[in-house]
Formats: C-alpha cells, sequence, structure tokens
C-alpha cells in the first residue's frame, strides 16, 4: 500500500525562487512535519536557495536542522531554563520572551546567540514593551542577534508591526534586525518604507513551500474494490450500506493523519453554516472523506482504519481498478505519506 505525495519539480521551486527573490531577509520555517514535504527536504532547499538561516519550531528539531543545514538555525519557541532538550551550539539562536530567562541563559551559556521577542496581540510568549529594558539589562554576554514579533494570522498586521517597530528604535535594545512572522509582501514593502533603519527579516513557512499547491498532487493506490447492495453491513462496525454501488478498501488512515482534524476558526455565517451542516451529517453517522473519485470528494462507509480507509463509491460511477491511484485532499501539516516524490 502506498499513500504518496508527487511534487512537480520544477513548477514548486520555481515558486520557491520567486518567493526568495522578492523577499530580502528570507528566513524559512522548517518545522514539524515540514508541511507535509519532510524538514531534510526543506532544508536542502534552503541551502539550494543560498540562505544563511532557517528557523526550527523547537529544540527537539534543532539536531537534525544542524546536521542537514550549514548555517544559523533560529529556535522559535521560547528558551526555558527547565527544558531538557536545549541545545547549545555557535549556529543556534535562541528566543528570550522573560527577564527571568534571560538571566538563567546568561549565566548558563555566556556568548549564546539571543533574539528577544516582544508580547504581541497573539498574546503567546514574549515581553511587555515595559519589559525590555530589565531584559536588556540582564543580558551580559549574550550575543543580541535581534528583536522578534509573531503576528496573528488575522491579517492587517502592519499598525502592530509598525508599533513594534517604534518601540524597538527607541528602546535599549541595541539592533536594528527585526524578525517578523505572519506580514504579506505588501506589509513588508511598506514597513520597510517607513523604517528605513531596520533591516527586517521575515520568518515565512506556509506561502513559502506550500504557496503553490497546484504543484503537489497527493495519491493513494486502490488496494480493493468490493460490489456492495444497499443494506449490506461491512467493515468494523457492520453498519449497512446506504446504497447500491463499490466500497473502495484504498491506502492512507490515521497514522497518516486522516480523520484526524484540527480545529478550525469559524469567522463567517456561511462557514459556521457548513460546520452545522458538517456535524449534523457526522451525527448521522456520514463524513466526507478527503479521497476524490471522478472529480468529486467520496463518502466515508466508516471512519479511517490506521493504514487504510474504506470509501463508498455510487453505482452511477464507474469504480477505479486495484493498483489505481486516486486523489487525496489534505492539510500538510498535519499528514504523513509513505513516499515524497519530487519530480
Amino acid at each position: 500500500m502506498t499513500f504518496d505525495l508527487h511534487v512537480d519539480g520544477e513548477r514548486w521551486r520555481r515558486h520557491l525562487d520567486a518567493v526568495a527573490a522578492s523577499t530580502p531577509g528570507l528566513v524559512p520555517v522548517v518545522k514539524g512535519n515540514g508541511y507535509g514535504l519532510g524538514r531534510d527536504v526543506l532544508a536542502a532547499e534552503a541551502t539550494r536557495l543560498g540562505l544563511g538561516s532557517i528557523s526550527v519550531g523547537t529544540y527537539a528539531e534543532v539536531p537534525q536542522a544542524l546536521a542537514d543545514f550549514g548555517g544559523d538555525v533560529l529556535v522559535l519557541s521560547p528558551y526555558r531554563s527547565f527544558l531538557p532538550d536545549v541545545v547549545l551550539d555557535d549556529r543556534v539562536i535562541h528566543t528570550l520572551g522573560r527577564v527571568e530567562d534571560v538571566t538563567a541563559l546568561a549565566a548558563t551559556a555566556p556568548g549564546a546567540r539571543v533574539v528577544l521577542e516582544g508580547e504581541t496581540s497573539m498574546a503567546r510568549h514574549g515581553f511587555d514593551r515595559h519589559e525590555l529594558a530589565a531584559a536588556v539589562a540582564e543580558l551580559g554576554d549574550l550575543v543580541l542577534e535581534g528583536f522578534a514579533i509573531h503576528l496573528p494570522m488575522a491579517g492587517a498586521n502592519l499598525e502592530e508591526a509598525e508599533g513594534w517597530a517604534a518601540a524597538l528604535e527607541t528602546s535599549r535594545v541595541d539592533t536594528s534586525v527585526l524578525y517578523v512572522s505572519h506580514l504579506v509582501p505588501s506589509e513588508l514593502s511598506m514597513l520597510r518604507e517607513r523604517r528605513p533603519n531596520l533591516e527586517v527579516r521575515p520568518r515565512i513557512g506556509t506561502s513559502l513551500w506550500l504557496g503553490d499547491l497546484g504543484a503537489l498532487d497527493v495519491r493513494a493506490v486502490v488496494l480493493d474494490v468490493h460490489g456492495i447492495s444497499r443494506g449490506e453491513r461491512i467493515g468494523y462496525r457492520q453498519r449497512p450500506v446506504p446504497r447500491e454501488g463499490h466500497l473502495l478498501v484504498v491506502a492512507g488512515g490515521t497514522s497518516h493523519g486522516l480523520g484526524l482534524e484540527a480545529p478550525r476558526a469559524q469567522t463567517g455565517v456561511m462557514q459556521r453554516g457548513k460546520t452545522l451542516a458538517k456535524g449534523g451529517l457526522e451525527a448521522a453517522g456520514l463524513s466526507l472523506s478527503p479521497f476524490r473519485v471522478a472529480g468529486r470528494q467520496r463518502w466515508f462507509a466508516e471512519p479511517p482504519h490506521m493504514q487504510a480507509s474504506m470509501v463508498l463509491l455510487p453505482a452511477s460511477v464507474p469504480p477505479p481498478a486495484v493498483g489505481d491511484t486516486v486523489g487525496v485532499a489534505v492539510r500538510f501539516t498535519t499528514t504523513t505519506f509513505d513516499r515524497i516524490v519530487i519530480d
């Protein structure tokens, strides 16, 4: 069985090249499952692009990043003295967001490279603006590489970014490097125009690696095809089939991330309506699968198994043959593939 990601390498790299060429100071984000492509693949692409630094999510990801990439590695998660996997290396840049952590790292690893992070409206990590002077006072022999802000993904972040840029320029934080997350290209351009004394370095993940989804094609192999009759009981749960047709057994299950759905923000009436409708269908035992046959997503016969899924196909649709592949609509950041093939 195989559940694969096929990448049109030429098209994908053309997009990466365009983003890199139009984004001065780019710091690619290489974290988690590597946006579905694998962190090793992304690190190799950052090297090909000639970039000097990447960012990872956690200290657990640092050793692989240091092995796969020859430049600097910025850790997005903040340093904490109690973490068991902190990596102290000349190429690692630590993020600090509490005064006590500045004090602890300065005592433990004088000379370590750091960025200070401001607490934005994300309200996740970072210093309040009034804490910056205290943080600077505790730096000791730590090497300050920049200041960072991690902004929300709701859009219209320029005003908040400008506020932090102004705070940085009038503070005692002795750096002109500003790392930013979640500013769109137009906002980056305007921030640079309005703050010409700052070196703005965008940390970009999704719009870099997944910015051209047309270059990515997820395919699942059909492992078996069975004719089924209305009322016939199938699967682990022996539910009756709602109508005549075919049962497809296809590669891809919970171990690949299928059926494991991350919460999504509901920002409009239409989205809320769709969520309510989906909830009603699931309550009735119907759940739409990510597998596409004849141009449409098809219903799960039952919840996906660990490595395969059972999908219902109506009698009006000719079934694929065993060994054929079907398309799959996935959320790349939560999906693991059997193979990643870059053509």
